[in-house]
């Protein structure tokens, strides 16, 4: 008798734990599902943004597109967007080797071959998959060159 109650006592234990490491485990994947914004200097601005820079959903992590509003060539903004995406993938918790998927906007299709010779190993030696389009009717935005936004994982 002493022994079957051992035996209930152990199973029941073992029941416990197990119940409380599939509790822990559901908790922290629901945590990992929420959405995650992520700022520049850690702190959110005092006025709504238009949009957000970095927003982490579970393990991706979408980054805006980062574009370069000063007088300068293709190889400067190139070089200064790749840049701006690196800080917010640091920022985040994550870096330019774990990026998946890459969008390249250029003013001009000209700029192609300046804008990959700045870009060519940035990402490491498995660079992400990529799509670059020039953009008709206006260009890119305040009068940057080249704009670059991208999907990365944490």
């Amino acid at each position: 008798m002493k022994q079957d109650r051992r035996n209930v006592l152990k199973k029941s234990a073992a029941l416990i734990a197990a119940a409380s490491v599939v509790g822990t485990v559901k908790a922290e994947a629901k945590e990992k599902s929420k959405k995650k914004v992520y700022y520049t200097g850690g702190k959110p601005p005092e006025k709504t943004p238009l949009f957000s820079g970095a927003v982490s959903f579970g393990n991706l992590l979408f980054v805006a597109g980062k574009g370069a509003h000063f007088q300068g060539d293709i190889a400067s903004h190139t070089k200064h967007v790749l840049d701006e995406i690196e800080k917010e993938l640091t920022n985040a918790g994550s870096s330019m080797q774990k990026v998946l998927k890459v969008n390249v906007y250029l003013n001009d299709i000209k700029d192609y071959a300046g804008m990959n010779e700045v870009y060519l190993g940035r990402f490491g030696s498995e660079p992400p998959v990529r799509t670059t389009v020039a953009v008709a009717n206006g260009g890119v935005p305040g009068n940057s060159l080249v704009e670059i936004d991208c999907i990365a994982y944490i």
